[in-house]
């Protein structure tokens, strides 16, 4: 662990609350941990947390440990999720003969398919009719046909277990006559040192083409077992949970209640059968504030199986009341609004005494953000980009705090400070005066002696 990861583990215990906060949230469910050395773990959270929470930006969810302090809590970005893995594809790789290289002459390509399509045999030919596969090879030649996407590598792999130390050169081709440098004196090595080896098989590449070429530059290279492109990896695509809405029809309108302090993400409308209403979608904290346009105009269509497709916003939204209003086209029912949300992920520090438990729903106080991001970063600087806090779960149902009673505000205590001083000052004021107006009679009194 390094110095800097150190410093923010310093600075965490600053950033809680040494107080027990149980009489201020509505409920609590208690957590399971899995085993880490780390105690940095991560928390998805579910729908009754989001119906439980009262903040408007829903900072009224934390982790407190068994004597009910506040944990250092802080929400775990979106964009901290791992990165994908990349992924190595093996391509056909066969050997070109001397003299071809050097780009002189065209290169013709004689491929045998099978039933599906797929390459099963592929013969590089000079222009006068030698075969390359018969020819002594210093270069080869990679069919990357097949893939859908571009490579940022390619990893070599020869047989033999002899030292190999090369410059190679990578250059690209769709149609086998015009080649571009994709890499230019790409270093490949195999060393032994006693019981020690060093290895660098990975060779990355701007572009990509159709046939790839690798051409030797000095040094020596065996003959090619293998060759593997590396793409980027799949990113899975985030997992919405989706509500649906009854609505209630008001003159024009038809208002929503959201059922908690979700964040609203994507928006669809339900209708019948056979429709075509452009909606506009608005929505607001409490009664009393200005509505607000999140989408719209919109046009939401149903005709049999086919629908529109959902309506994404700009930001996440919170809001618990919503409304439809129809710009154009006329709705043959009450719609119900589907909305969609992705669960946020909380991550903390259990630095306190188990058990641990999620709290949520107050409005008296509020989650203070620990610098567990900086912390995070750090960790990944040493372990990797795809390191990942441990995983805390949800174990029971939730259980009882301080109930609604939670949800009013804290009684503003009274400055009795204030109030003294203010008392002493008039005191003091109406003292002076009494003494004024005692030193005027008795002057008055004299005059008249």
């Amino acid at each position: 662990m390094n110095a800097r990861h150190c410093g923010w583990l310093l600075l965490v215990p600053l950033m809680t609350q040494a107080a027990d906060v149980r009489p201020d949230y509505r409920q609590r469910w208690p957590l399971q941990l899995a085993a880490s050395d780390d105690g940095l773990y991560q928390l998805t959270l579910n729908e009754a947390v989001y119906r439980t929470a009262h903040d408007a930006a829903a900072r009224d969810i934390t982790v407190i440990d068994a004597r009910g302090e506040e944990m250092p809590t802080a929400a775990l970005p979106v964009d901290a999720a791992p990165v994908a893995a990349p992924r190595r594809h093996r391509l056909p790789v066969f050997a070109v003969p001397e003299g071809t290289a050097t780009g002189k002459g065209d290169l013709q390509l004689i491929a045998e398919r099978d039933a599906s399509g797929a390459v099963r045999r592929l013969e590089g030919r000079l222009a006068t009719g030698t075969s390359a596969a018969s020819a002594a090879g210093s270069s080869w030649l990679i069919d990357a046909s097949a893939l859908g996407d571009r490579p940022r590598a390619l990893w070599l792999d020869w047989a033999g277990d002899t030292p190999v130390q090369a410059q190679l050169r990578v250059e690209g081709s769709d149609d086998l006559r015009d080649w571009r440098v994709l890499a230019s004196d790409a270093t490949v090595m195999a060393l032994d040192n006693q019981a020690q080896r060093l290895q660098q098989r990975r060779i990355a590449v701007d572009g990509g083409a159709r046939y790839l070429r690798i051409v030797p530059v000095s040094g020596s290279l065996p003959a090619l077992r293998a060759v593997e492109a590396e793409l980027d990896g799949l990113t899975t695509p985030a997992q919405l949970t989706w509500l649906d809405l009854p609505g209630t029809a008001q003159d024009t309108a038809v208002t929503y209640v959201l059922p908690g302090r979700f964040p609203i993400t994507q928006l669809d409308v339900g209708g019948g059968q056979a429709e075509a209403v452009q909606w506009n979608v608005d929505s607001r904290q409490t009664d009393d504030a200005v509505w607000l346009r999140r989408a719209g105009p919109w046009l939401a269509y149903r005709l049999g199986r086919r629908s529109s497709p959902p309506q994404r916003l700009s930001a996440p939204v919170r809001d618990r009341q919503w409304r439809l209003v129809a710009a154009q086209g006329r709705s043959t029912a009450v719609p119900a609004l589907r909305v969609a949300y992705q669960p946020e992920r909380l991550m903390f520090l259990a630095q306190g005494k188990p058990p641990y438990a999620l709290v949520a729903g107050s409005a008296r106080v509020q989650r203070g953000d620990a610098p567990l991001a900086d912390m995070l970063q750090a960790l990944r600087q040493q372990r990797g980009t795809q390191w990942q806090p441990a995983q805390a779960a949800v174990a029971a149902r939730a259980q009882p705090l301080a109930g609604e009673a939670a949800l009013q505000p804290a009684a503003v205590p009274h400055d009795w400070k204030r109030w003294l001083l203010w008392a002493l000052l008039v005191g003091g004021a109406l003292l002076v005066g009494g003494f004024a107006v005692s030193l005027l009679r008795s002057n008055g009194a004299n005059r008249k002696a």
